[in-house]
C-alpha cells in the first residue's frame, strides 16, 4: 500500500514531465537515436498526440459500453435469452477481426483520420464489456432481487435502482480491460492519419530512431498503467460501497 502510495506520484511526474517537457530526456535518449538524427519527436505537440490518442479512446470505449451493456440487459431478460450466444459470438467476433483488417474496410467508406480508428476500437472493446456486464446481471444475490420484488419494485426500477448499481462494479471491470486494449491498439491509427501517439512510434520505426520509439511506448505505457489502476482504485470504492 505504501509502495503503491509513493509510486503513483512518481509516474504521474514521469509521465507530465515527457509530455509537457520531453527535452529534458534527450540525455537519456540521445544514446538510442541515430548520429544527426533529432533525440526528441518534434513534429507534432506530445500534449495534442496525447489528448487526441485519450479522445479517441474515450469515446470508442464509451459506444463500446453503451452497446455492449444495453446489448447484457437484453439478453438476460427473459425476452431475449434466445439470443445470449448470437451476442456472444458477435461480441467475439469484434474482438478476433484484426484491428489493422477493421481500418483497411473502413478507409474506403469513412476515409483517413479518426473515423475508421473508432470503428477498430469500438469493435475491438465490446467483448470484455459485454462478458463481464452479462456475468454481473445474472449472479446477482437473489435475496437483494427477491427483496426488490417483495417491495413492489417493477422490472425497470429492479434495473435502475437495484440491479444494475450491484452489477457495475463488475461491469467496471470489462470497461477497464477494454480501455487498456483500446490504449495500445489506438496507435494504429496513426497509419491512416489519425493523430495518436502511435505517429511517434511510426516516426522512429520508419527513420530507424529507437529514441522515438521509446518515447511514444513509454508515454502510451504510463497512460495504461495509471488509467488501469484508477480504475481498479474506482472498482474496490464501489465493491466495498455496494457490498459486492
Amino acid at each position: 500500500m505504501k509502495i503503491g502510495l509513493i509510486l503513483r506520484p512518481l509516474l504521474v511526474v514521469l509521465l507530465l514531465a515527457l509530455v509537457l517537457r520531453p527535452e529534458w530526456f534527450t540525455p537519456i535518449f540521445a544514446p538510442l537515436a541515430p548520429k544527426g538524427a533529432p533525440v526528441i519527436y518534434a513534429r507534432s505537440s506530445l500534449l495534442s498526440l496525447s489528448l487526441s490518442h485519450l479522445g479517441l479512446v474515450a469515446a470508442a470505449t464509451l459506444a463500446a459500453t453503451i452497446v455492449a451493456v444495453a446489448l447484457a440487459i437484453f439478453v438476460t431478460r427473459p425476452a431475449g435469452a434466445a439470443f445470449r450466444p448470437l451476442s456472444r459470438t458477435i461480441a467475439n467476433m469484434g474482438q478476433t477481426f484484426p484491428p489493422v483488417a477493421v481500418l483497411a474496410l473502413a478507409v474506403p467508406t469513412l476515409g483517413f483520420g479518426a473515423g475508421p480508428t473508432l470503428v477498430a476500437l469500438f469493435l475491438y472493446g465490446l467483448l470484455p464489456i459485454f462478458e463481464n456486464s452479462v456475468t454481473a446481471l445474472t449472479t446477482l444475490p437473489p435475496t437483494t432481487m427477491d427483496a426488490a420484488r417483495g417491495i413492489g419494485l417493477n422490472r425497470w426500477q429492479r434495473l435502475r435502482q437495484v440491479e444494475l448499481p450491484l452489477a457495475f462494479p463488475v461491469m467496471l471491470t470489462g470497461i477497464r480491460l477494454s480501455v487498456v486494449i483500446a490504449l495500445g491498439t489506438a496507435t494504429i491509427g496513426s497509419t491512416v492519419a489519425a493523430r495518436t501517439l502511435g505517429e511517434v512510434i511510426i516516426a522512429g520505426l520508419l527513420t530507424n530512431n529507437t529514441a522515438f520509439v521509446l518515447q511514444g511506448g513509454l508515454i502510451v505505457g504510463l497512460f495504461a498503467v495509471l488509467i488501469y489502476d484508477a480504475l481498479i482504485q474506482l472498482e474496490a470504492f464501489l465493491a466495498k460501497r455496494t457490498g459486492a
